[in-house]
């Protein structure tokens, strides 16, 4: 049997203490259910404060239900790296490239609602720190997804804990 649609208001009603930092994101279709086809969808909500760039091997769909948001993309083919910013307002639709390091960035009060592509098995995805200044990579870990909601927090963790992984080498 398939489950029923989400409501996505009656969900936040419900759910939006799930919502919790630092990623702020509740995976409401997981991919190992076999009715999502592999696929990951999460809800997302604002503020975050992330700083990382996170590089997924699939492109990722996102739809802004409420609020707006901020897409930090890189484009890493140049050199020195080009960064661009993406808005994303309300009701507004944007498919990210696959590879494209990208910091999504969450205002007050604003829910998106993000898919991802299934992974190959052996796909690394990864985060990335830059230099704010110079651009450089400050810190890179890369990584199997398998549970995104749980792995990408973890990630962000242990590069806020280590001083050393925060230093420009």
């Amino acid at each position: 049997m398939l489950p029923p649609a989400l409501n996505i208001p009656k969900w936040l009603e419900e759910n939006s203490h799930l919502l919790q930092p630092p990623v702020n994101n509740y995976c409401v279709y997981h991919p190992s259910t076999p009715a999502t086809a592999g696929y990951t969808v999460m809800i997302v909500g604002g503020p975050n404060a992330r700083t990382d760039f996170h590089i997924n091997t699939t492109p990722e769909f996102f739809y802004q239900y409420r609020g707006s948001m901020l897409l930090k993309t890189v484009d890493d083919s140049t050199t020195p790296p080009s960064f661009q910013d993406i808005p994303i307002h309300e009701g507004s639709i944007f498919l990210l490239p696959a590879n494209t390091p990208h910091c999504p960035v969450r205002f007050k009060d604003s829910v998106g609602v993000v898919m991802e592509q299934p992974r190959a098995k052996d796909a690394l995805d990864a985060m990335r720190w830059y230099c704010k200044n110079c651009k450089e990579i400050v810190w890179e870990k890369k990584f199997v997804c398998v549970d995104l909601g749980t792995q990408v927090k973890a990630v962000v963790e242990e590069f806020a804990a280590d001083e050393e992984k925060r230093k420009l080498n």
